[in-house]
C-alpha cells in the first residue's frame, strides 16, 4: 500500500495563553499545502516492525512518529509487523507538519490495510496521542484550530486558483526555541473575521506570533519574507514556528531565489 503525505501552512497563528502543564494554547487556521512525503507500508511474515528512511540523511529510531503511529495502533489491535518505507519530500524541521502528516497518514493505513473500522473521529482520538498536529492531517481540510491545535472546527477559506510559493531558509527552528521567544497575549484582531478580509488585507490583521522573536534572532527569515513581498506576493508569512516562509500569488511565478535565501518548494496552484 502506497500513500502521500501533504505538507500544511499556518494561516495566522496566536499564542494566547499557557496552560499549567506547560502547554501553550493557540489559534490558527491549518491549511493543507500540495507537497507530499511518499509511505509504503506491507505485512511482513515474521520479525519486527521496521522502518527505512530515504530522501533525508535521518536515520530510524524508536521516537520516529511513523514507528510510535503503528505500535500505538498495535497494542490495541495485535496487529502483525510492517515494514515502513518513508520518502521525505517535506523539508524537515521546517514548520510545515512533515512528521505530523507522516504519523497521520500510516494510522490511516493501518486503519485500511488491517480493515480496523475506526472513524475519522476515532482516528483523530489517536492521533492526538501521538502530536497536536496530527488529528489535523486525518481530517485534511481547512481547520480552525484551538487549544494546543487538537480541536478544529472547519472553517469556511478557500485559497484555489491562487499560487503559493514556499521557500525553506538554511536554517532550523526548533520548536522550543520559537516559543521561548513569545508571550502569551490576546489576538489584536479576530483570525476568523481577518481571512473574510480581501488577501491584500491579510498582511495588516493575519499575523504569526512566532514572527517578532524568530526574525530578531534569525534576520535571513525575514529576508525570505521581504523578497516575496518584493516580487510580488499579495501576502506572506512564516508557517508555525519556521523556518519555512510562504507566500501567496494571484498568479503563476518562476521565482529566481539567491542561492543564499534558501530552496523554492512547489510554485504550483492550491487545490
Amino acid at each position: 500500500m502506497i500513500a502521500y503525505a501533504n505538507a500544511k501552512v499556518n494561516i495566522g497563528l496566536h499564542i494566547i495563553d499557557k496552560r499549567a502543564d506547560g502547554y501553550h494554547l493557540l489559534e490558527s487556521i491549518f491549511y493543507p499545502y500540495p507537497i507530499y512525503d511518499i509511505i509504503e507500508l506491507y505485512p511482513k511474515a515474521s520479525g519486527k516492525t521496521s522502518l527505512e528512511i530515504s530522501g533525508i540523511d535521518l536515520v530510524p529510531d524508536a521516537n520516529n512518529l511513523c514507528l510510535r503511529a503503528y505500535h500505538l495502533l498495535s497494542e490495541r489491535y495485535s496487529l502483525p509487523p510492517v515494514h515502513i518505507h518513508l520518502h521525505k519530500q517535506i523539508p524537515f524541521g521546517a514548520g510545515l507538519g512533515g512528521g505530523s502528516s507522516d504519523a497521520a497518514t500510516v494510522l490511516n493505513m493501518l486503519n485500511a490495510q488491517f480493515a480496523i473500522g475506526l472513524s475519522d473521529r476515532e482516528l483523530c482520538i489517536e492521533a492526538a496521542r501521538l502530536g497536536a498536529d496530527c488529528p489535523f492531517f486525518i481530517v485534511n481540510k481547512p481547520m480552525y484550530a484551538t487549544g494546543i491545535g487538537t480541536e478544529l472546527t472547519p472553517v469556511d477559506l478557500d485559497l484555489s486558483g491562487r499560487y503559493m510559493v514556499l521557500i525553506k531558509p538554511k536554517v532550523h527552528v526548533s520548536t522550543a526555541e520559537a516559543y521561548r521567544g513569545v508571550s502569551p497575549r490576546s489576538a489584536e484582531f479576530n483570525l476568523i473575521d481577518s481571512v473574510k478580509l480581501p488577501l491584500q488585507d491579510w498582511k495588516f490583521y493575519v499575523k504569526n506570533d512566532f514572527e517578532d522573536s524568530i526574525f530578531l534572532q534569525y534576520p535571513e527569515i525575514q529576508e525570505v519574507k521581504l523578497f516575496l513581498y518584493e516580487h510580488g506576493a499579495v501576502y506572506a508569512s512564516m508557517s508555525g514556528s519556521g523556518s519555512t516562509v510562504y507566500g501567496i500569488f494571484d498568479e503563476e511565478v518562476l521565482l529566481d531565489v539567491p542561492e543564499q535565501l534558501g530552496t523554492v518548494y512547489y510554485p504550483k496552484a492550491i487545490q
